[in-house]
């Protein structure tokens, strides 16, 4: 089977929808498919290339608000018509992706809902303003159409899929697949040496929390002076959390790290003392698979996707969002007691092998692929 997947954000990955899509695309490979990607290149020409085995085409992407999902569809299109006469099916991952004129099979997986994203975006500056505008006059129109279009839609989780009620979507038509993980490469570590520190992974952005990460750290840093806070990653709000972190007397114990590579990522999985994901929403992260895939003891929201992964007390603790004390009292109960993390990282790691390895991901989407496919040759 030949897949064509249509998708905004960059592979090789940093993040986010990236990283799904790269790490399914490669176990449909070892599973004997081939995987083209249509992605976003630069403005000033298509580029294409083969890694881990997938075809990436790098398609211009003109970044001219408003219309810059639209320009960027007219050339993704143009390029799909090239391949079209060798694609099986055609997999959609949104948001931010452009729509697609085909006949072929049409599977849409959506990571987040459009709409309850813009609610989740705080109106903080400028910039946040124009990405609430932006969703709800650009992304949200492309993002239903694809809807309306499509012949499989799934999810990542079963909140995202309840809250497609606003696009008119019944729930129970929705498959959910829910997201994966590299269980052989995110693996725990037996003995931790070194620093304690609680660990963030991803993007710098809105609706993740931060600012409440910040003011929690208020109270660990004061009861517990060995402990740091490290934040690799990179976003928008970097220079605002890092201006926050100063006002508060606290540069000396949260590093920001920037970017780092997949080696170093899971290095600082794998001696955290404690992982944190404070987003006020979220669809599934997969930062959070990849910390309890590491055996790491988990502090999270009580939000959307979370909610399906966590049984707080037994795989991870679970915590109202922006609830920066009750984040804190969490974080210091798992300092104090070592037990408990050990217990909380040992089930956690449980979990992803029984419920969210790439492989056990890989078999739910290709039998979505053979429910549209099938029924046609059939015709």
């Amino acid at each position: 089977m030949h897949i064509c997947t249509i998708m905004s954000l960059p592979v090789p990955p940093e993040e986010g929808i990236g990283n799904y899509v790269h790490g399914l695309s490669t176990k449909l490979i070892e599973k004997g498919h081939k995987v083209t990607i249509i992605t976003r290149g630069n403005w000033n020409k298509t580029e294409r290339e083969v890694i881990d085995g997938i075809e990436i085409i790098k398609v211009r992407f003109i970044t001219l608000y408003p219309f810059y999902i639209h320009l960027h569809g007219i050339f993704v299109n143009k390029i799909f018509r090239s391949l079209e006469s060798h694609i099986d099916v055609v997999h959609v991952h949104t948001p931010l992706s452009p729509f697609i004129k085909t006949s072929l099979p049409l599977t849409t997986t959506i990571h987040t809902s459009i709409l309850t994203n813009i609610r989740s975006i705080e109106v903080i500056n400028f910039r946040s303003i124009i990405e609430r505008i932006m969703g709800r006059f650009v992304s949200y129109p492309i993002q239903l159409k694809l809807l309306e279009r499509t012949d499989m839609l799934t999810t990542v989780s079963q909140h995202v899929a309840q809250e497609l009620q606003e696009y008119g979507v019944n729930p129970n038509e929705v498959t959910v697949i829910g997201n994966g993980v590299d269980e052989k490469m995110f693996t725990p570590i037996q003995n931790k040496t070194g620093d304690r520190y609680i660990l963030y992974t991803g993007r710098l952005g809105y609706r993740k929390g931060l600012f409440d990460l910040i003011e929690c750290g208020k109270y660990i840093c004061k009861e517990y002076p060995d402990v740091s806070f490290v934040i690799p990653g990179k976003g928008i709000l970097q220079s605002k959390l890092q201006e926050r972190v100063e006002e508060l007397s606290l540069g000396d114990r949260f590093k920001f790290l920037g970017y780092v590579g997949k080696e170093e990522l899971i290095r600082l999985y794998q001696s955290a003392t404690v992982y944190v994901i404070p987003s006020h929403y979220e669809g599934l992260p997969t930062t959070l698979l990849e910390a309890m895939s590491c055996g790491l003891p988990v502090v999270a929201t009580a939000v959307s996707g979370n909610l399906e992964v966590i049984s707080s007390g037994e795989n991870g603790i679970l915590i109202p969002p922006k609830s920066p004390k009750e984040m804190a009292d969490a974080i210091s109960m798992l300092l104090d007691d070592k037990e408990m993390r050990k217990k909380l990282g040992k089930n956690a790691r449980k979990t992803i092998e029984k419920r969210f390895t790439w492989d056990i991901i890989a078999d739910k989407v290709l039998r979505c692929y053979d429910s549209i496919i099938t029924p046609r040759k059939i015709k």
